[in-house]
């Protein structure tokens, strides 16, 4: 029996869904129950890793409660932006009560560098929340661009509009906020069931 690649097992996830009358991307919270709680949303960078808290309430309205870019300086050691990123983090974490952070998983690349630049910021981040004993959820960057926007292929600048329309945002949204934003609705849009 062949394998099925994790784009194949994620489409059919998505016609499964659509079978089900759920429509991805539409604004339409509800997908069986209803999700209410507060999530830390992040996008981990090592020079600029977005961070968003969202809130929703009974009535599964989400509101934007923060966000921010942690942009770090080149001249700074990698051992220092992430001393950086967990602080900034822990911070977060003492202002606001959370319910769950949500986490973009590592992208595909092809440098093994970079692959391991990525994994060090997220494990600074991972490791901020995780003494903090919150349960930590991770989402695939295809899945998350799915649940928002409709589409896994779709842009930054897409990612960025959607974010805003379904939260009702004015103001602008650095892409790295915009990210990170659409990894708490993705957990808002998709999880249900135990930690």
């Amino acid at each position: 029996m062949a394998r099925k690649s994790a784009r194949r097992l994620w489409t059919e996830k998505v016609e499964s869904e659509k079978q089900n009358n759920f429509v991805w991307g539409k604004g339409d919270f509800k997908l069986g129950e209803v999700f209410y709680g507060r999530i830390l949303g992040i996008d981990p960078s090592l020079r600029s890793t977005g961070l968003a808290v969202l809130d929703f309430n009974q009535k599964n309205q989400g509101q934007l409660l923060f966000k921010q870019t942690i942009k770090l300086k080149s001249k700074l050691t990698m051992a220092n932006c992430l001393a950086s990123i967990s602080r900034a983090i822990d911070e977060v974490i003492s202002k606001y009560a959370l319910d769950y952070v949500a986490v973009e998983q590592t992208i595909y690349v092809q440098n093994f560098q970079t692959a391991q630049i990525l994994g060090a910021a997220r494990g600074a981040a991972i490791a901020a929340v995780a003494l903090r004993d919150l349960p930590i959820m991770e989402y695939p960057p295809l899945r998350i661009k799915q649940a928002v926007v409709g589409y896994g292929r779709a842009s930054k600048e897409q990612v960025a509009r959607t974010v805003r329309q379904l939260l009702g945002i004015k103001s602008e949204l650095t892409f790295d906020e915009a990210d990170a934003a659409s990894v708490a609705l993705c957990h808002a849009l998709t999880f249900r069931g135990q930690t």
